[in-house]
């Protein structure tokens, strides 16, 4: 989605700064789009990559509600405006994921950079997202005895201690894990632990451990 031009949505109640943010977004490359209201903004289909520039106090739900309705929405990083700011409410802010807390008058140089750093943050949530789907697709790609083989392999056993556990041959493990390798796309074992890591793929031994 590299070559997608990055949308920067803007929610504020404030028409002379929705019109000035919007100028100051498109001036810098991007799309803006604007919405008066955050009920307004939240009936709109958002379209990634993006980030969302909103402000504390509208006339609706407050900033801090809006968050919270897209806090599922990791590929849109929040940036907070406000012209009466406090610890309290920017360390709540923060804490559910904000990254960025702005006090009005807004610098232009400090908003464009933290809206570049929104939406590097923004392409890079999609990057990861993308390959999270392709590699649950490898996975289920498995059979169940090659994910089996997987899970007893990246718990460190040997080829001879998996065919003991499943009650088959060494030869067998071996056919087994070769096929697991090449459809999970694993140049290693090493690679395949960390693939496993991210998919969660743990050894039922270790569940019993953790209970």
């Amino acid at each position: 989605m590299s070559d997608v031009n990055p949308t920067v949505y803007i929610v504020d109640d404030d028409v002379a700064v929705l019109e000035s943010l919007k100028l100051l977004v498109e001036s810098a490359g991007w799309q803006a789009e604007s919405f008066g209201s955050g009920r307004e903004f939240l009936s709109r289909r958002v379209q990634a990559p993006c980030c969302l520039i909103l402000d504390l106090h509208l006339p609706d739900l407050n900033g801090l509600d809006v968050q919270k309705l897209v806090a599922n929405r990791s590929e849109m990083p929040v940036i907070f405006i406000t012209g009466h700011g406090d610890v309290a409410t920017t360390v709540r802010a923060m804490q559910a994921g904000a990254i960025e807390f702005l006090t009005k008058p807004l610098r232009d140089d400090v908003l464009l950079h933290a809206i570049e750093s929104a939406l590097e943050r923004s392409h890079a949530e999609i990057s990861l997202a993308a390959e999270m789907h392709d590699l649950r697709d490898c996975y289920a790609s498995l059979s169940h005895r090659e994910q089996e083989v997987m899970t007893l392999v990246v718990s460190g056993r040997l080829n001879k201690q998996v065919g003991g556990t499943l009650g088959i041959s060494e030869i067998t493990v071996k056919a087994h894990r070769g096929k697991m390798m090449r459809k999970m796309k694993a140049g290693s074992l090493p690679e395949l632990v960390m693939m496993a890591a991210r998919l969660c793929v743990i050894p039922p031994f270790d569940r019993r451990r953790s209970m």
